[in-house]
């Protein structure tokens, strides 16, 4: 492969399909673990800690959801707001979170939202706070297996105000901005830290990038929201997420911007047939139906 760097990382044939699919992995795993056939909700979240789900769980909020086929994670199934919604927890860094994305693409789900960790890069960001991500800085490797090298990639779903406007009920600070995506949490030094807040990156997580690389490819809905607990320059508490009872309020908050979106898609959808012409990828709904 011809490129300006000898990196593989940089000489990716992006117009190439993939000779391993999410689709023919499922198919193994319904057939190997005799899993029944059904459908995913339609919304899911990939829940990065993974405190929250296990909490529901315990609660008996959210129950396995049988039909998921994955060799590497438990699906679990709940309905918020009205809305049917599925939970995987600790999808921990962009390639995971890539890795399970493609499969709920390919099981049909029609919006995965990321509900991830972060540490705060801009000094007068309040500590804790909830963070929609507008865009990401890609300071790491997955999204150049899906789009060509550049600096950043920008969320590809337009979500960002309907996230921001129902988180704002939970009575939490809410921020929307550019993140700092890295794959090495545990270099982040301070000069990068330092440079990157002079250009107006707010937070540093590990996988929104990624998943905004891959939306943007395969034309599914993705989204992000960080919950921005800690900061190396911040004398307080660190990692402090809220109360329990500030997690349901969140999930909550994400499945009504969800419902928000997905009736503007239908509408979208139904303009564009009525008016003759086909809808675009990325404002329509995968096929399929969730039932209940």
């Amino acid at each position: 492969m011809a490129g300006d760097s000898d990196s593989p990382l940089l000489n990716h044939p992006l117009d190439e399909p993939s000779a391993f699919t999410a689709r023919s992995l499922m198919d193994d795993v319904r057939r190997t673990r005799q899993i029944p056939a059904g459908a995913v909700p339609p919304v899911c979240i990939l829940d990065f800690d993974g405190d929250l789900t296990d909490r529901l769980v315990r609660e008996g909020i959210a129950t396995p959801h049988e039909s998921w086929a994955c060799f590497h994670t438990t699906m679990f199934a709940l309905e918020l707001e009205g809305m049917p919604c599925g939970l995987i927890a600790r999808t921990i860094g962009g390639s995971y979170a890539v890795l399970i994305a493609e499969q709920l693409d390919a099981a049909g789900a029609r919006l995965i939202i990321g509900l991830t960790s972060a540490g705060r890069v801009l000094p007068d960001l309040p500590l804790p706070c909830l963070l929609v991500v507008t865009s990401a800085i890609r300071d790491e490797g997955t999204s150049y297996h899906y789009l060509p090298p550049s600096r950043e990639v920008a969320c590809p779903t337009a979500i960002a105000p309907l996230l921001a406007g129902q988180l704002s009920t939970t009575g939490w600070e809410v921020r929307s901005g550019k993140v700092w995506t890295t794959d090495a949490p545990y270099r982040e030094t301070e000069t990068q830290l330092r440079s990157w807040a002079e250009e107006g990156v707010v937070a540093v997580e590990m996988q929104a990038a990624a998943l905004f690389a891959f939306g943007k490819a395969s034309g599914a809905a993705v989204a992000m929201v960080a919950i921005v607990s800690n900061a190396v320059d911040h004398a307080g508490q660190q990692f402090d997420t809220g109360p329990q009872e500030d997690g349901l309020r969140i999930l909550q908050s994400l499945a009504r911007a969800a419902r928000s979106f997905l009736d503007l898609v239908v509408g979208s959808a139904e303009a564009g047939r009525a008016a003759g012409s086909r809808p675009d990828h990325r404002a329509s709904p995968h096929g399929g139906t969730y039932p209940g």
